[in-house]
């Protein structure tokens, strides 16, 4: 499965924006722990997916050639 990886503020500093390939992971909790194992700084921070630019809220299931954000908290109005 081929994901397109687009990662914003501090994330940005250590995951650079990639395609990356990935096989045997068909939700966002699955690719949080693959995510969280290939850079462990995240597992020390709070952060957010979107899937495809829309927020994920729950767990999703991944499609191949997804775009997925990672993008750290935020606010505004």
């Amino acid at each position: 499965m081929k994901i397109e990886l687009i990662s914003f503020g501090k994330i940005a500093e250590f995951i650079n924006n990639q395609n990356i390939e990935v096989d045997g992971i068909a939700d966002t909790d699955a690719f949080k722990q693959y995510l969280e194992n290939q850079f462990p700084a995240l597992k020390s921070m709070k952060y957010k997916l979107a899937l495809n630019k829309n927020i994920v809220q729950e767990n999703a299931k991944i499609t191949n050639n997804t775009t997925i954000a990672i993008m750290p908290p935020f606010s505004g109005g």
